[in-house]
C-alpha cells in the first residue's frame, strides 16, 4: 500500500523485494529437486539421467579391464582366489553404483535436507523475518520540506537500488545450486563408472564429495538466513535528534552492510563446503 511519500514508498519497495526473495529462499532450500518447478525439470534429467546410464556401463567395462591391467603384475595373480575375488566385489560395486547411483544420490540429499530440519528446529526460525523500515524513519521522512527531502531522495535511491541488486544476487546463487544438483545428477553414471578400476576410483570418490558439498551449500545458506533473520528482527539504532538524511543514511548503511554479509555468506557457501570436505 503507498504511503503518499515517494521516498518512503521508494525505500519500502525494495524491501518488499528483499522480502520477497528471501521467502523464496526459504521455499527452495527445502525443496527437493524432484519438486522443483512442478517437477518438469527433474522428469527431463532423470530421462538425461537413464541415457547416460548406458555409457557409464560401457565406460564401466572399460576402466574395470584397464585397473586390472594396471593393478596386476601378471596373469597368474587372477589365478589366485582372494584376487579374483577382490576384483569381481570391486565389479559388482562399480556396477551397483552406476545402476543405482539415482536412489544413491537422492539418499544423499535427503541426510541433507534432514540436517537443515534439525537446523531450523533448533533456531526455532522456520522462515526469514522480513526487513520491515521503522516508524522513526518514516516519521522523520514525512516530517521533512521540499528542499530537505532532495539529498533523501539521492540516498534512497542509491540505497534501493543497492538492496534491489543485492536480492537478485543473492536468490541466483540459489538457484545455481538447484542447477548443479541437476547437473551432478544427468551425469553421474559416468563419473561413478570410475569406480569399477582401482587407479580410476578417485574420480568417483572426487564426484561423491563434489556432490556432498553441494548438497551441504543448502545448510550453509539457512544458516546465513537463520543468521540474518536474528539481525533483521533487532533493527539499527535511530538517532531521532539527528537529521532526516542522516537518519536514513545511518539505516540504510547498516541494513545493507548486514545485506552484504548474508549475501556474501550464501555465494562463498560453495567454498566452505569443499573446504569441510577437502576438495
Amino acid at each position: 500500500m503507498s504511503s503518499g511519500n515517494w521516498i518512503v514508498d521508494n525505500l519500502q519497495n525494495a524491501l518488499n523485494t528483499w522480502n520477497g526473495k528471501l521467502a523464496e529462499i526459504w521455499n527452495l532450500i527445502t525443496q527437493s529437486p524432484a519438486d522443483f518447478k512442478g517437477g518438469a525439470v527433474w522428469d527431463v534429467i532423470v530421462n538425461i539421467h537413464g541415457a547416460v546410464k548406458a555409457v557409464g556401463l560401457g565406460l564401466l567395462v572399460l576402466f574395470f579391464v584397464v585397473g586390472v591391467m594396471k593393478t596386476m603384475g601378471s596373469f597368474a595373480e587372477m589365478k589366485r582366489p582372494e584376487v579374483a575375488v577382490k576384483v569381481f566385489i570391486r565389479f559388482v560395486l562399480a556396477k551397483a553404483a552406476v545402476t543405482y547411483g539415482l536412489d544413491l544420490m537422492m539418499a544423499l540429499f535427503r541426510i541433507v535436507q534432514g540436517l537443515m530440519s534439525t537446523i531450523m528446529g533448533a533456531s526455532g526460525i522456520g522462515g526469514g523475518t522480513p526487513a520491515v523500515l521503522p516508524s522513526e524513519i518514516v516519521d522523520s521522512i514525512n516530517r521533512v520540506g521540499f528542499f530537505e527531502s532532495i539529498p533523501l531522495w539521492a540516498v534512497t535511491l542509491l540505497g534501493g537500488l543497492f538492496i534491489t541488486v543485492l536480492s537478485f544476487i543473492m536468490i541466483m546463487s540459489v538457484y545455481g545450486r538447484f542447477f548443479k544438483l541437476y547437473l551432478y545428477t544427468a551425469i553421474a553414471p559416468v563419473p561413478l563408472s570410475a569406480f569399477a578400476g582401482e587407479p580410476s576410483s578417485s574420480v568417483g570418490k572426487a564426484f561423491i564429495k563434489s556432490y556432498c558439498a553441494v548438497c551441504l551449500e543448502g545448510a550453509i545458506i539457512v544458516l546465513a538466513c537463520i543468521i540474518f533473520s536474528v539481525f533483521a528482527s533487532s533493527p539499527p539504532a535511530i538517532d531521532s535528534s539527528a537529521a532526516a538524511v542522516t537518519q536514513v543514511w545511518a539505516y540504510v548503511g547498516e541494513l545493507i552492510f548486514n545485506m552484504l554479509v548474508l549475501v556474501g555468506t550464501v555465494k562463498m557457501a560453495d567454498r566452505v563446503c569443499r573446504e569441510c570436505l577437502g576438495l
